[in-house]
């Protein structure tokens, strides 16, 4: 099988996040970039599907400017068996990354199943694997916590909340967004990080791909960070005096009831 995995380089969840001067965009200096989590599950799901079919090969894609090759070279080191880094812009958005990763994908090679995650961690749009189904012309199934493999089909099945479960099977190529409990991504071992560093990364250029800034569909400005969390406040006295205090609270000075 022709397997293809898309992944995106995220901050680091315990990163401290500064916002750039003009305020149209993080600060990137001193950040740790990681694999998005939900990436990670897409990656250990291409492993093990080659584990069932042993003559499959895995190619990992991510969009993104020269850092991103780091991620590039973690799935390397989780297994896969090449990597290609798609030259992007860090603030392209999710229109011009899954057109791009679209792009990259045909020039590669006939796909037979691609994965990707949920969501990445860092703007929670879950829109690129869908995008990039629609520029493939193939189904997606999303929001994945369990796949069984067919002959050319797979069944997924998906916690669509209130303990019910969604059973969908489709046919192959189709893409596929996992979700936690899927399954539980390896660690990449010291000896294969350091492995990978040697390991060559193909890059595809905006140009080859023929993506340009009409393919970029939203601009985002103006950020701003949450205000700062409030100190915890503590009611003293009896249990009877409390539940007062804490009705008074919420009546008078938040106005929540």
């Amino acid at each position: 099988m022709n397997i293809f995995v898309c992944i995106k380089q995220v901050p680091d969840t315990t990163t401290r996040i500064k916002l750039r001067g003009d305020g149209n965009g993080i600060d990137e200096a001193d950040i740790q970039w990681i694999i998005s989590p939900h990436d990670e599950l897409a990656i250990e799901e291409a492993l093990r599907l080659r584990e069932q079919e042993p003559e499959s090969i895995i190619t990992v894609l991510s969009a993104g400017p020269e850092r991103v090759t780091d991620s590039l070279r973690m799935a390397l080191a989780m297994g896969v068996d090449s990597a290609v880094q798609v030259d992007l812009p860090g603030d392209a958005d999710s229109a011009m990354n899954a057109r791009a990763l679209a792009a990259a994908i045909g020039r590669l090679g006939q796909a037979d199943i691609i994965f990707t995650g949920k969501e990445a961690v860092d703007d929670g749009a879950a829109a690129v694997g869908p995008m990039l189904a629609v520029f493939l012309g193939l189904p997606c199934v999303t929001v994945v916590n369990g796949i069984d493999y067919g002959d050319g089909a797979i069944t997924c099945r998906r916690d669509v909340g209130g303990g019910n479960i969604e059973v969908i099977e489709t046919p192959l190529p189709a893409v596929v967004a996992a979700q936690v409990g899927l399954n539980e991504p390896r660690y990449a071992t010291a000896l294969n990080i350091i492995k990978a560093k040697k390991k060559p990364i193909d890059t595809l250029s905006a140009d080859e791909l023929g993506i340009t800034e009409a393919d970029r569909k939203m601009r985002l400005k103006n950020f701003e960070l949450p205000p700062p969390k409030q100190p915890c406040r503590l009611i003293e006295g009896a249990t009877a005096e409390q539940a007062n205090e804490l009705i008074r609270v919420l009546a008078e000075e938040i106005q929540a009831i």
